[in-house]
């Protein structure tokens, strides 16, 4: 019996997670007198960055404080996330409060909000608004963009985001509970904080970037046959097209998971993405995605890509219902 209620109280709490996090966000008033989870994780990373990771180390050993670091993190995440889970659902109304805790780690409305932020501000201040916008989303040169190149830059972050940030965490809470959802965002975390090629990080942040390409290679293939099936619920979307797109193009973005979800919106929607773009200054040539779709973008097509993402969200919620009523 104990064993049974176990089964069905997670993924009960992770459907109310997703509806809680859905219709009300983040509880800003609360985070503004406690740290947000992400943050306090944020924080122990940026700390061991500044301790461990010295430049007059060799690269080999920095290497291997990167892989420490990992490590612990990893380990403590399960630790906390299953104590706490443990806690909570000995409260009444355990599986409610578990909910709570699992929608500060899902990201549904945050990244609508983002990403509309950018229609909104090409809609009202034209290129310049649509830059500094865009510019709080994605780390290639603003000033480089066009009106086009800012719209699409908006639409590339909101399908790499839609797995990173919202199907990656209901994944690994499915499969690990509170604890897997913990551990995910500490990896996803660290990845975006040291796992990138600057000198200072190429080695430190080695274990944490491969690392956060392996969690994410089931969410980025699971997110692009939630927008091809979005598609389906959208007058005007694709879905065999999406599918298509996503085969053909999906294996050629420099990412191995973010050209999965990118490849089926193009996809469906008929954009061109991708293609060549600068990051701090250094231009890259990149491959377009579904480079026979259209290619000069604007507002109105953010706006229908977060329709996209919208009946995305909602066949992501309907899987999980499936999932909580077999667990039952």
């Amino acid at each position: 019996m104990i064993q049974s209620w176990l089964a069905w109280s997670e993924p009960l709490s992770l459907l109310i997670a997703l509806g809680i996090d859905a219709w009300y966000g983040d509880p800003v008033a609360l985070y503004r007198k406690v740290p947000h989870p992400v943050v306090v994780i944020g924080t122990v990373i940026a700390w061991a960055d500044r301790r461990f990771n010295r430049e007059s180390d060799a690269p080999r050993r920095r290497r291997n404080a990167g892989i420490a670091l990992v490590v612990l993190l990893v380990a403590a995440a399960l630790l906390v996330g299953a104590a706490l889970q443990a806690l909570l659902l000995r409260l009444p109304l355990g599986w409610l409060w578990l909910a709570v805790v699992m929608s500060a780690f899902i990201a549904q409305r945050s990244l609508y909000g983002h990403v509309a932020d950018v229609a909104r501000a090409i809609e009202v201040s034209g290129l310049e608004g649509g830059r500094l916008a865009v510019a709080k989303i994605v780390g290639r040169d603003p000033n480089r963009l066009d009106r086009g190149g800012v719209s699409r830059a908006a639409i590339e972050s909101l399908a790499e985001n839609f797995s990173d940030a919202v199907v990656a965490p209901v994944f690994w809470a499915l499969a690990l509970g509170l604890p897997g959802l913990i551990a995910y965002k500490a990896i996803n975390t660290a990845d975006s904080m040291i796992g990138h090629r600057s000198p200072r990080h190429r080695d430190f942040g080695w274990a944490a970037a491969r690392l956060d390409d392996v969690v994410n290679w089931p969410a980025a293939r699971l997110a692009a046959l939630l927008m091809a099936l979005g598609a389906l619920l959208l007058p005007g979307a694709d879905a065999p097209q999406a599918f298509a797109v996503t085969a053909r193009d999906a294996r050629s973005h420099r990412s191995p998971n973010a050209g999965w979800p990118e490849a089926a919106l193009a996809g469906a929607l008929g954009f061109t993405l991708n293609g060549p773009r600068a990051y701090h200054g250094v231009p890259t040539e990149e491959p377009w995605t579904n480079a026979a779709g259209r290619k000069v973008l604007d507002a109105p097509d953010i706006w229908q890509a977060l329709r996209l993402y919208l009946r995305a969200c909602l066949w992501l919620g309907a899987g999980i219902a499936a999932v909580a009523v077999i667990a039952h």
